[in-house]
């Protein structure tokens, strides 16, 4: 689905991504974990194109390094980001009509089913979006995507600030998504949720990946959580 080969990408002289590589398969859950100012929120930047990227970025086997984010998302790549890109001053419901891409097409979500998934944007579908608590805008962004239809979405600390409700929320509904046949690559910080719904993890330190492997495999290296996860 999307192989990612030596990627670079820099911030003026700063070299934040230093040849990085991953991979995610079909229908696939993968988290990229590490901490803070790593470069995971980049490499899903530069997957995107909204951060110049230097090397090899495969979508399904077409290399879409330097493509602009517009021409991207119509591939099929969905991105969530961190900080919540919604349009405040629209309702709900013209939030997530604005992330439809085709009209046309059958899509694997409709409204009736992200509002099954989490009714309160229903109950809200008429309210300005800036008026949504924290973890509703979440919900909102993430439902706005999946309006798309991606078959690939990169979703970015989704949990971070939420009440533990709403992080179980988010955590099933990523759930739903990979049954659904989407993969899934989720930049995460809370173990508990990585551990529990990813096939594969990546860990990321310094700009460049430290460590692959399953949940299974992480959960033994005792001195890769030490050097690159714990505080």
């Amino acid at each position: 689905m999307l192989g990612v080969k030596n990627l670079n990408a820099y911030y003026g002289r700063s070299h934040i991504l230093q040849g990085v590589d991953l991979e995610i398969r079909d229908g696939e859950i993968v988290s990229l974990l590490g901490r803070n100012g790593v470069g995971r929120s980049t490499m899903c930047k530069a997957v995107m194109g909204l951060v110049k990227p230097h090397g090899t970025v495969k979508y399904k086997g077409e290399n879409i390094a330097g493509l602009p984010s517009h021409a991207i998302a119509h591939k099929g790549i969905g991105y969530v980001p961190e900080d919540r890109w919604i349009f405040p001053s629209l309702t709900v419901l013209q939030n997530l009509q604005l992330g439809q891409k085709d009209l046309k097409k059958q899509s694997r979500w409709s409204l009736e089913d992200i509002y099954q998934l989490f009714p309160i944007l229903e109950e809200r579908s008429k309210l300005r979006a800036g008026l949504l608590s924290g973890g509703e805008q979440q919900m909102l962004t993430m439902c706005r995507t999946l309006m798309g239809d991606p078959d690939l979405i990169m979703i970015d600390e989704p949990t971070e600030g939420l009440a533990p409700k709403i992080v179980e929320l988010v955590k099933n509904l990523i759930s739903e998504i990979a049954k659904r046949g989407v993969s899934v690559l989720l930049v995460e910080q809370k173990l508990t949720i990585a551990l529990k719904i990813a096939n594969r993890l990546y860990v990321m330190g310094h700009g460049k990946i430290v460590f692959e492997g399953t949940p299974q495999e992480f959960q033994k290296n005792a001195s890769v959580r030490k050097e690159w996860l714990e505080v």
